[in-house]
Formats: C-alpha cells, structure tokens, sequence
C-alpha cells in the first residue's frame, strides 16, 4: 500500500489510537508497524483475532501487558552463558508473573465454551513460576539482594553486622573517654569507606592511627584509631566476600533461566501478540465497531458507517454501496456537507479492514480487497514546484491512472475543479470512462452539473448527494444514494439576504435547460422526503402493532399459566380436605370404640372438643380471604317498632331488644344482655325470629314463646386449656347469650385439675344477678369437673 494514501487518508492517526491501547514497548512498536495487508486469509485470521478478543473483553473485562519488556539481548546473553545483572533478572520474572495472570486470564471458565482463535496462544505460555518465584526471593529490588538468597550471603552479613558494632562501640568509647578533648565533634564519620574520627589539628599527634582526610580549612583531620584498623580491614574483607557470594548467586539464577530460554523467547513473542491483538480490541470497543465481512468481487457495503477520527456522538452515520450494480459513485452536494468525509470514510475502512482492525459501522458491513487505494484528495498546489491547484491535481491523477488497476480503488475529491468548468467537466467525464473501461472502482465529488447528468444517463454511473437543509442553511451530512444533488446557490444566497432582482437576474443567465434539470431535482427531491416521511410513519405503526401484539401474547400466557394454576391448586387443596375429613372421621371412631360405653365422661368431652377444635380450624380455613357480602338493611319505621322487638346493633354486631321508643332524633336504648346501650335507630335492624311451640312454658294463651338465641346458644362450653382471664371472658359472653336465648340451665365443663379455673368460675358466677343457682355435677354429669348453672 502505497504511503501517500496511508497519509491522507490519515490512516496515521487510526495508528496513533492504536498505539495508545497496548500496554508494553514491544505491543507499541508491533502497532506502529501495522499495515495494511492484501492476502484474505491472513486478514481473516487477523478480524478473527479481534473478535474474540473483543468478545473477551465483554465477558471478562480488561487485562494488562503492562511487564512484558523486549528480553531479546538477555535471552541472546543467556544463550552464550552470561550473568544477567538484577535489574534484566528482575525483568524476567516481571514477565513470567504476567504470562501467569494473562494464563489464567485466557482459561475457560466452561468446558463447553467454543473454541476461538486466541486459544493457541494462551496454551503457548509458559508460566515458568518456579523460575520467577526464585528470582523474586532472591532479589528484593534491582540495588539490594536478599539476606536469605543464599546461606553464605547471610552469614557474612551477619558477621558485617557484628564487626559494624565493634567497630562503633570501640569508637563511642574514645568519643567519651580519653580522645574527647582532642576532637573537633563527637561523631563517627566515614573517609575511603573506612570509619573515622574528626580530631583538631593541632591534637592529630597525640591521636595514634591513619590520617585519610583534612577540612578545607586544614582545622580538622579524619584520622582512623589504629585500634579499628584491623576492624576496618575485617570490615572490608566481607565487603568483597559480600560481592563475590552476589556475584555467584545472580550466576546461578542466569543459569537456571539460561535453562530455559526457548520459553522465555516465546513467552515475550506471544505477549507482545496478544497486547497487540488485545490494543485492536479496545480501539474497536472504543469505537463501537464491528467486524466487517470480506469478498473478492470489489464489494462495497457499509451500513450507518461513522468516521472513525470524528466525534462518534455528533457524526452522522452514513450507507454507501458500491462495485454491484454500479462502479463509479458521484457525490454532490454543498461545500462542507460531507463529501470529503464520504470518500474518507470509504478509504478508510478499507485500509482499517485490511490491517485486521474493526470498523465503526453496523454489523454485516461488506469490504473488499483492494491491493492499492489511490486518493486524490485536498488542496496540493505547491509553490516550491510552481504548479496551480488544477495541475498539482492533475498531475497526482495522472500518476493514478498509470498505476491503478482493476484490484484498485480510486477517490478524487472535486474531479476536473481548479480550471475552465466546461473544460473540467469533460475531462472528468472522460478520466471516468477511462476507469470504469479498466473495471477500477471509483468514487468521485464534485459540482458540475454536467457530470450529474452523466451520472443519470450512464448505466455503471451512480448520483449520490449529501443532504442540505434550505431553512437552516446548514448540511445534514446524509448520504443519500441514487439522487443527484441540487445546486443551492440561489436559496442560500436569498436566505443571506441577497437582493431578489440580483437573483432573479442570474436565473435568467441559465439556459432553460439547465432550469428544467434543477427543478426535476428539486421535484424528486421533494418527493424523497415525502416518501421518506410516510415510511418512517409506517415503521412506527409496525412497531406499535408488533408491541401491542407481544403485550396480547404475553397476557392471554399469563390468563392461561394462572387458570391451570388455580385448577391444580383447587384440585390439590380439595383433595388435601378429603384427607383430612378420612383420617379424622377414622381417628375419632377409633378413640369411641377404644374408650367404650363405660369410659369417663371427661375423656369422651375432650375427644369430642378435640374433634369440634379441628373442624372449626379447617372451616376457617376454607373461609380466609372469602368477603361476606353484607345485605343492605332497610330503614326501621320509628311508629313500627316496639318495645321487646328483636334488633341488631349494625356498628356493634351486638343483637338484642328494644328497651325504650325512639325520641325525636331516633335515639333509643337497646337491652343487649345485662348490658344496656343508646344507640341511633338508622343503626339498627329488625330481627326475624323462628316461633316454637313450650308447652311447659303457660305464659301465652297459645302457649308459644319467641326464641332467638336458643336454635345457636349451646347447652354447654367448654374451658378446659384456658387461662383464668380466658375462660372468665369467654364465660361471661356465654352466659349472657345463654340468658337471652331463654335457656333455663347450662353446662360449664372447668375439669378439676388444681381447683383454681373451678373457684374463679364459682366466684364469677356468685355475682351474676340472673343466675339463679349452681352446683357441681353428679354421677354421670361429670362430677366435680363440671358446674351446673341454672337461670332465674
């Protein structure tokens, strides 16, 4: 590819993006290297490789090769039997702790996950983890190794340690004791890597020891006490053991990384790869980009493709198809509206494409292989050559038609412009001829009308324009395929504000058929938005319809899914009942006939009260969440009732008989029990009593007696389990609806247990005005653990 087009299709800049995504030095230099390639295999392979990696930056998240460094001079050195030094060690191991996450990284969290294209080279990477963990044990940073790198190494920086301290306490003791007069400070210091003393000139005589350094002054000399001479020569002596045991312990390392250098070699080969690889991917997943799909039949099809260098949240995609049923591509349109950005765009992608880079377009785009892209693009006049706009760009168009062919793809931005328009614009016409006679594939801009028309009566020609807004005065930037562009000069210009005799005056300078061509554009143009506008009309009712029609779908699911539901809970919830009814049907005959005609009184109440407790408890069971509909009372009449009447207190749920006549506001008194209450006559409701016949009761000359209570009032309760407070409360209700129902005695099962429930009822019962007597139960009455009441 030549590297003219590479530069003015800014293909540099995509590199630059690129660049900024790797990681290490050598991933860098690999993208700065990239260029375009012309074999389809290898840039299938290429795409694939970013796919996946885009694919893994999706699922996984991003990974760094941020220690992977060019090892190429140290695998060399390695090889011949050189010591690396600690900093190239250090390296080394940098590198195999990042194969070994980016090992890791590259592992499949499933078995069954698809193999891709990336899966060869994480299987190449060898961690080497035993190499590293050694080297990182043994060297602490590129100035300081170990004290536990070897045993040698720790033993003779011990005995430094120790020599050290006799050292200073030697001195510290001639700091304080006969020297200290003879110094200028009490400090240790350090002359020629040997410990000394600062000791005034005029006492360095009575000092024995070296004399290595004076002050500038020649006031202080640094002598070195003959008593730590033979220290300080200790002292250097483990220095260079110290040196010596370093020196042995980096050979070592170099030795066992030496035993690996075909590893080392291609770990650095492959993680240079894949940051490379990994660099294409974040580019591409920056840029919303896609892979593209690749044809040898000089294919061009890019859906809503966006310039790559510009601000993806203000270009506007564009569609552009070439090489099947036309291959030549005129754009028109006003300056600044898009033309030159649709010839870039084009070039681009194909240089991207081709370089194994996704392109910032739809899914499903198409891209051919081209082995050259020609660009004649932008202003090129040069003044060092003396060449016009006109011949710099012929020229350049020249050098085109000599090296293009049909595997090439050609782009001239204002074909035959800079010169005479007739002229420019036949010229053009016949370069256009001339590719499409070679089978080039070609895209041109420009504004002559006459190569719209060409456009329009050429078969292999496509018109294409970039939208222009009149009103606005401002381009859209939509490529709009298959319509010519209108010239706008005389809209624009009357918007501006330029005279309307001035405009109507060049109107009459154009020849009557140029006018007619402008109007059937702006006809066709007109019609384009209209139909434009009804289709997106339609797309939006088709949409709605297909969203109301999955909304139907999803609820006639739901209807269906919640009617089986209730079928299987209904069918499940009668069956659960039956159960139930059998076992205690069962377990009650069987607790009868266990217990016997002779049994205790007390034990058949409480399997009986056993059996009353469970049916209630699935009576109420099958009741919850069942609403009562409660019948509207109607409207007591004041002059129809009577006192005695049978009525419902509606806001109390308490029944009961009229005590006194409604005054004139409707308020009356209601005997419900012992309890007497006001209440209003719109909160009341008649009672329908059942009339029985009590013979033994002469009260009526008829002898028949209303009862209410009496046909639900039962003749016994049962407080057997109850607290004291329980059973009280319950009695009291008890007795009170037992009074009222007329029933002239009752049953209180209390059982005997400690005595207390009995006491507590006895006593409750001796302060009831309409209880007449009571006693314990007789034989057969339940004994002691009942009490019969009788009423007044």
């Amino acid at each position: 590819m030549n590297q003219k087009v590479l530069k003015t299709l800014e293909y540099n800049k995509i590199i630059q993006l690129l660049i900024e995504k790797a990681d290490s030095a050598p991933g860098k230099k690999l993208c700065e290297e990239l260029v375009p390639s012309v074999d389809l295999e290898e840039i299938r392979q290429a795409q694939s490789e970013t796919k996946d990696a885009l694919s893994r930056l999706f699922k996984v998240g991003s990974t760094s090769f941020g220690s992977n460094s060019d090892l190429g001079f140290s695998i060399r050195s390695l090889e011949i039997g050189s010591t690396l030094s600690t900093s190239e060690l250090l390296k080394i191991a940098k590198l195999l702790d990042n194969v070994s996450r980016i090992k890791t990284y590259g592992k499949k969290d499933r078995e069954d996950t698809p193999d891709d294209s990336l899966d060869t080279y994480f299987e190449q990477l060898t961690p080497l983890t035993q190499l590293a963990n050694e080297i990182n044990r043994c060297i602490l940073s590129e100035e300081e190794i170990a004290d536990d790198a070897s045993p040698k190494l720790k033993s003779i920086r011990r005995n430094q340690q120790l020599t050290n301290e006799k050292i200073h306490n030697q001195l510290n003791s001639m700091l304080t004791g006969s020297y200290r007069n003879y110094l200028q400070d009490a400090v240790i210091t350090m002359r020629n890597n040997r410990y000394c003393i600062p000791v005034k000139s005029e006492y360095k005589g009575q000092v024995n020891g070296m004399v290595h350094d004076q002050s500038a002054t020649g006031s202080t000399f640094f002598i070195e006490p003959a008593a730590v001479v033979s220290l300080n020569n200790q002292l250097k002596e483990l220095e260079l053991e110290e040196q010596k045991e370093i020196e042995i312990i980096l050979a070592t390392l170099s030795g066992q990384a030496g035993e690996h250098t075909e590893e080392l070699a291609t770990n650095q080969k492959i993680m240079t790869l894949l940051d490379f690889i990994f660099a294409k991917a974040k580019l591409a997943l920056d840029q919303n980009a896609t892979e593209p799909i690749f044809n040898e039949d000089h294919y061009i099809h890019i859906r809503k493709g966006r310039h790559p260098l510009l601000d993806k949240k203000k270009v506007v995609p564009i569609d552009i198809h070439l090489g099947k049923d036309f291959d030549l591509l005129i754009i028109t349109g006003p300056n600044t509206g898009g033309k030159t950005v649709s010839l870039k765009t084009v070039g681009l992608f194909t240089l991207m494409g081709q370089a194994g880079m996704h392109i910032p377009a739809l899914d499903r785009s198409e891209l051919s292989i081209f082995t050259e892209v020609y660009a004649d693009i932008g202003d090129e006049q040069s003044i060092e050559q003396s060449l016009s706009t006109f011949s710099s760009h012929m020229t350049s168009i020249v050098h085109i038609l000599q090296h293009a062919d049909e595997n090439s793809l050609c782009l001239f931005d204002e074909l035959g412009a800079g010169t005479d328009p007739t002229e420019g614009a036949a010229l053009a016409i016949s370069i256009l001829n001339h590719l499409h006679d070679r089978g080039i594939r070609t895209m041109a801009t420009t504004h002559y009308s006459e190569l719209k028309i060409y456009a329009l009566s050429t078969s292999f020609v496509e018109n294409a324009c970039c939208e222009f807004s009149v009103e606005t005065l401002q381009p859209t930037y939509r490529l709009l395929i298959g319509i010519p562009g209108k010239s706008n000069a005389f809209a624009i210009s009357s918007k501006l504000g330029l005279p309307d005799e001035i405009i109507d005056a060049a109107k009459e300078q154009i020849s009557k058929e140029d006018k007619n061509f402008e109007d059937v554009i702006a006809d066709l143009e007109t019609s384009r938005v209209t139909i434009e506008k009804e289709q997106q009309e339609i797309a939006k009712y088709k949409e709605e319809i297909r969203t109301l029609k999955e909304q139907l779908k999803q609820k006639n699911e739901k209807i269906d899914q919640a009617k089986d539901r209730i079928l299987r809970e209904a069918n499940e919830k009668a069956r659960s009942i039956l159960q139930e009814a059998k076992e205690v049907a069962d377990e009650t005959i069987r607790d009868f006939n266990k217990l016997g005609a002779g049994s205790d009184i007390k034990d058949l109440e409480k399997k009986r009260q056993k059996v009353r407790d469970k049916i209630k408890e699935k009576n109420d069971r099958l009741s919850l969440g069942q609403t009562e509909k409660k019948p509207q009372s109607k409207a007591l009449d004041p002059k129809k009732l009577k006192k005695g009447d049978s009525v419902k207190i509606l806001s109390m749920g308490l029944s009961g008989t009229v005590n006194t006549l409604p005054d004139a506001k409707g308020n009356l008194f209601v005997q419900c029990g012992i309890m007497r209450t006001q209440t209003n006559i719109k909160d009341l409701a008649l009672v329908q009593e059942a009339t029985i016949s009590a013979p033994s009761l002469q009260r009526t000359s008829t002898g028949k007696i209303k009862m209410s209570k009496s046909m639900s009032v039962s003749t016994e309760i049962n407080l057997l389990g109850k607290t004291v407070d329980e059973a009280i409360a319950t009695l009291d209700k008890y007795l009170d609806d037992a009074y009222i129902a007329h029933l002239p005695s009752v049953r209180v099962v209390h059982g005997k247990g400690t005595g207390a429930l009995r006491s507590a009822v006895h006593s409750h019962l001796k302060r009831l005005k309409y209880v007449k007597e009571y006693r314990l139960g007789e034989y057969g009455e339940g004994d002691a653990g009942v009490t019969i009441v009788t009423f007044k």
